[in-house]
């Protein structure tokens, strides 16, 4: 009886250490739903973005790729510049098990170097670029070898279809669709589109899978661009330096052509040129825009403006005598020559012969600073103001800077350095009754949809000198044509006004003018009486004869015959209309733009 008690208060004891036992174990289990509720909850609604987020990172791989460029037409709407869809090479190391023999076959393909290559495709990296805007060959031969963890994607390329003409206004972009050079550069803000991202799926193992939806993301084009060029005047004025420099075996020149009434640049041809769709083949030497960046010594070119200063100030008239004597003139321990004795001349006879002792006389009665004043208002020493990046302001010193040779130097074109736009602008002011414009390469700006966003007109700098100065100086560089030096100028059945220039350049090791290395030149504007045509030629360094007049003179002509063809302006036709109107193109002329 007594022990059956003692059993019975052990198992009740027990049984009641059981129940604690449970209660305290559903307590715990009570407690953590709770917590892992309150977490749910948590997660749920407060941390629900958050956690969406973190859930697509998982999965998902965004790449940002470049935008469409806006394209880039001529003043007709001839494409110049437009863009591409290419294939762009890209891999996932996490799904390479042997990054050296992937890197192996690929070398082959891409030419891209094996250490380099392997390297990346040993990173802790979901995603790595491997070769940026291939070419279709090599897109086929790695789609035959199927590598793992190597696929592609589709990117804008920038594409010029005319290769290697206007190469320097239009300049280039970079693989990250970044204008590099010329209008590219200058206007990338306008071209840039908005910047496109492709969202890459991973799968459970971290490989990337790309739906073939997003192969090709959809992006907005930057802005259009409409240029004044002309691409057939383009090509005339190509053609025609190419033949020059050729011919010649000249180190390089310049075309330049604008209209003369609005700034607007018609053409732009330089030589040595280069392909902007391979820029690793070109160099710095030959993509410089030489039209802006190089100021060179102008030589007699620049007795235009000097005789529009004499004229305006009523120090000379076309019939005033100038003693010329027997072609030299000693200055400051040298002497300066004329190419031939002149005795007493007209002014228009030293203007025709480019007598440079009838100029040294003329100057020195201007004065220093009547010169530098002509010269600074017809825009030289400062930037033209052009649409184009990297101008220079040319050389032009102070006054009182200025040696006793200073003065008869810049008679004949010397110690002063311009531009070739420079050069044009200033003489286009002369067949612009005396207007001086602001030249400009971009006629107007469109958004994707075609829209205007933004149009440029003509704009006026100043008016260097009157109307009735600008009309003497044109009969005087008419008489050039045709009965001086220009006379290779002259265009049958209409009058040309322009000037010759023949200058020295600086030898750089002797510091010295060097009597080998000429630059010859030919500026003017046609038709006389109403001109539609400014058109400067600068021929560098031709072997042989180096007279202007011989190289140059004869390029104008060609080049302006065929544009006023082209242009419908007949012979003898005052050409009243301003509008710019284009007929067919010239014989040779083969665009490949479709």
């Amino acid at each position: 009886m007594t022990m059956n008690g003692s059993f019975m208060k052990k198992d009740s004891k027990s049984a009641g250490e059981r129940t604690g036992r449970r209660a305290f174990i559903g307590l715990c289990f009570l407690f953590g739903f709770v917590i892992l509720f309150l977490r749910f909850g948590y997660l749920q609604v407060l941390q629900a973005e958050t956690m969406k987020l973190k859930a697509r990172q998982q999965y998902e791989k965004p790449v940002t790729l470049a935008s469409n460029r806006g394209a880039i037409v001529d003043r007709q709407g001839k494409p110049l510049a437009l863009n591409l869809d290419v294939s762009s090479v890209y891999a996932t190391p996490s799904a390479i098990d042997d990054p050296a023999g992937v890197a192996r076959q690929l070398t082959r393909v891409l030419g891209v170097p094996r250490e380099s290559l392997e390297r990346r495709l040993r990173a802790k990296r979901d995603f790595v670029w491997v070769q940026r805007k291939i070419e279709d060959a090599q897109v086929k031969r790695l789609i035959d070898l199927d590598l793992p963890g190597v696929d592609i994607l589709v990117e804008s390329r920038r594409f010029y279809p005319q290769g290697t003409l206007l190469a320097h206004v239009l300049g280039f972009a970079g693989i990250d669709s970044q204008g590099l050079e010329g209008l590219e550069n200058g206007y990338d803000e306008h071209l840039r589109g908005q910047a496109r991202q492709v969202v890459l799926q991973q799968d459970a193992l971290g490989r990337i899978i790309i739906p073939e939806s997003r192969r090709k993301p959809q992006a907005l084009s930057g802005h259009a661009i409409s240029l004044t060029i002309d691409e057939v005047i383009q090509y005339i004025a190509e053609q025609a330096l190419d033949q020059a420099v050729k011919a010649t075996k000249a180190r390089g020149g310049a075309v330049l052509v604008m209209a003369p009434k609005t700034g607007q640049m018609l053409a732009w041809a330089l030589r040595p040129t280069f392909d902007p769709n391979h820029i690793p083949q070109a160099s710095p030497e030959q993509w410089r825009n030489r039209g802006v960046t190089d100021p060179y010594e102008p030589g007699s070119t620049l007795k235009v403006v000097l005789a529009a200063a004499a004229l305006e100030l009523n120090r000379v008239k076309p019939d005033t005598l100038l003693y010329a004597g027997d072609g030299e003139i000693p200055i400051s321990g040298t002497v300066i020559h004329d190419h031939e004795k002149a005795g007493w001349v007209t002014f228009r006879e030293a203007v025709q012969r480019s007598s440079n002792v009838a100029f040294v006389k003329m100057t020195w009665d201007l004065g220093k600073e009547q010169v530098y004043q002509f010269l600074r208002t017809f825009g030289f020493g400062e930037k033209t103001g052009i649409d184009l990046p990297g101008e220079s302001i040319g050389i032009l010193s102070r006054p009182d800077q200025w040696s006793l040779r200073t003065l008869p130097s810049l008679a004949i074109g010397q110690e002063i350095a311009v531009t070739p736009l420079q050069l044009l602008t200033a003489v286009s002011a002369i067949a612009n009754e005396g207007w001086l414009m602001r030249p400009f390469l971009v006629r107007e700006i469109s958004d994707y949809q075609g829209r205007s966003v933004r149009e440029h007109v003509p704009h006026i700098r100043r008016r260097p000198i009157s109307a009735e100065t600008a009309k003497t100086v044109t009969d005087l560089l008419v008489n050039v044509v045709e009965q001086g030096t220009g006379k290779r100028a002259a265009v049958p059945g209409y009058r040309v006004a322009g000037k010759t220039g023949t200058a020295q350049k600086i030898d750089p090791e002797t510091g010295t003018y060097s009597s080998t290395k000429l630059v010859g030149s030919f500026v003017g504007f046609v038709p006389a009486e109403d001109p539609r045509l400014s058109i400067l030629v600068v021929i560098d360094e031709p072997q042989g004869p180096a007279w202007g007049g011989v190289v140059a003179a004869p390029v104008f002509r060609k080049v302006a015959e065929q544009t006023l063809r082209y242009l419908s302006v007949a012979p003898g036709d005052e050409s009243r209309g301003a509008a710019l109107r284009s007929r067919p193109a010239p014989d040779g002329y083969q665009p490949n733009w479709e």
